[in-house]
């Protein structure tokens, strides 16, 4: 017997098993009216009320919902309810500019477009057949009278999501994952994080970011409460903790670094010791910050290691029981490593040094770009475009990244669309994007600027340039001027030299 494996499945089983159980505890304060607390019951009936409003404005099976939010119930609720109708979600990331956003939505083809009220002000140019703000225009939307259509066939690799990554292009890529990868990212990343009922998982990491990693799924699947946080504050995170006594959260290392300075203030016991895990990736963090976050919050620390294009888990470390007799720095050493590869999947590393990896959670295809699609699937494997090497106990540590990307606070920068940006000013001649180590972004965007002759600007008016055209997190954050920049007997510029002074004595080329 074959079932085909679709996210309805995480929706149906909470509704079916944990119905008056808690599903969503939304944002308290925000521009659109909270919903509050809610059900499983009722996040299942207000995803089928959405289907039955989107059947009645004709938008078919295979057809895109374009989403821009912050984190909300509504947004989870739209990742759980439009691909299980057969329709595909597009969660788009709530930085972005009105300019990348517009080109989503176009190049995606999405036919509704969602928006939160407070960002419908800053993308009002943003232009779809079927627009709608996420608060009061979004629940005129459902139609609660009617039961929606049901998917007429089902079929685990229909596309499910397109998600937008930055890459080695000035313009996104849409990857399109599966109904398939979705599903088994959800139930692995559920085995190897040992998650069940009992837990509170509280969405820490922004939702349009591999759709939350996926984990809103998982949650559902074994029917865990999830607790919604609209912008990350550390002061805040630990009240919620310990309000709604949270398990589980995930995020970026700028995540806990901002708990970990909130939780120098806190007045008490920190909420959640030995209670608390907390999953981590975007970048891995220097040792010292896990052996804080185990010593200080008394949180366990777990790392994982994947990419928009594997859904994204492709590796996890986790504390193992061969850890307990360790001391602290060894331990944080230890665990600081990519990890091992999650339950199916395969990895290797190439004669290039690259990581290449075999995987159910690995993309269908690059949205309406099969060049691009051939080469990261050459010879059925998916290259990540970051270096690394394989311990003999299937450990990955990542050592570099072959792709021009730079990780900030968790988010991709493509350093190319950085370097048109910059190079669009007039004063500029020439120009080279790096990321440079960071303690609280991981990595920050740096601008290497060659002025044009005859020509004046200042640091602040080039990052000020760049904020006016792309999302704040991608614009420099620091600009240094030169006389000339490194390159190679053919003209090309030399990264990696212009790279070494910030990270000389680091170990890796990457933060």
């Amino acid at each position: 017997m074959r079932v085909p494996l679709t996210t309805q499945d995480f929706l149906s089983r909470a509704e079916l098993v944990y119905a008056d159980r808690l599903g969503i505890v939304d944002e308290p304060s925000q521009p659109a009216p909270s919903l509050g607390e809610v059900s499983y019951r009722e996040v299942a009936r207000r995803g089928r009320a959405l289907q039955a409003g989107l059947d009645e404005l004709g938008i078919g099976e295979g057809e895109r919902v374009a989403i821009v939010s912050h984190n909300s119930a509504r947004l989870l609720e739209l990742l759980l309810a439009v691909p299980s109708s057969g329709r595909v979600a597009v969660p788009i990331n709530f930085r972005l500019s009105q300019e990348e956003v517009s080109y989503i939505v176009g190049h995606s083809g999405a036919r509704v477009l969602l928006v939160d009220p407070e960002l419908d002000s800053s993308l009002k140019g943003v232009e779809a057949e079927h627009r709608f703000g996420t608060g009061e225009e979004y629940e005129q939307l459902l139609r609660f009278d009617t039961e929606p259509r049901p998917w007429s066939e089902p079929d685990e690799d229909a596309t499910a999501t397109i998600n937008y990554t930055s890459g080695t292009t000035a313009r996104p890529k849409g990857v399109q994952m599966t109904h398939r990868n979705l599903w088994v990212n959800a139930v692995t990343f559920g085995m190897h994080m040992q998650v069940s009922d009992r837990d509170v998982y509280m969405h820490t990491l922004p939702m349009f970011h591999c759709n939350g990693w996926g984990l809103g799924y998982t949650m559902a699947g074994v029917g865990a409460t999830q607790v919604v946080i609209r912008k990350i504050d550390g002061a805040e995170i630990l009240r919620r903790v310990d309000r709604h006594g949270v398990t589980v959260m995930a995020g970026a290392p700028a995540v806990w670094n901002a708990v970990l300075e909130a939780a120098a203030n806190w007045d008490g016991e920190i909420p959640g010791r030995d209670r608390v895990r907390i999953i981590v990736a975007g970048a891995a963090p220097p040792s010292k910050t896990i052996a804080r976050v185990e010593a200080e919050l008394g949180w366990e620390f777990n790392q994982i290691y994947g990419l928009t294009e594997t859904a994204p888990l492709l590796t996890i470390n986790r504390p193992r029981a061969e850890y307990e007799q360790l001391d602290a720095d060894e331990r944080a050493k230890r665990l600081s490593r990519a990890g091992v590869p999650a339950l199916g999947t395969r990895l290797q590393v190439n004669e290039s040094g690259e990581v290449l990896a075999r995987s159910n959670t690995v993309l269908a295809g690059y949205w309406q770009n099969p060049d691009a699609s051939a080469e990261a699937l050459e010879d059925g494997w998916f290259h990540t475009g970051d270096g690394g090497t394989i311990d003999d106990g299937g450990y990955l540590t990542i050592s570099d990244r072959k792709k021009d990307v730079i990780i900030t606070g968790g988010e991709n920068v493509s350093s190319i669309e950085v370097e048109d940006v910059v190079f669009s000013h007039p004063a500029v001649a020439e120009v080279a994007v790096i990321g440079i180590p960071d303690e609280k972004w991981g990595e920050l965007v740096t601008a290497l600027v060659v002025v044009a002759e005859g020509q004046q600007v200042t640091e602040d008016e080039i990052i000020a340039h760049c904020k006016a055209r792309i999302a704040g997190y991608k614009a420099p954050k620091r600009v240094e001027f030169r006389d000339e920049l490194a390159r190679t007997a053919t003209g090309k510029i030399q990264k990696f030299k212009l790279r070494e002074t910030f990270w000389a004595g680091s170990e890796r080329q990457i933060n």
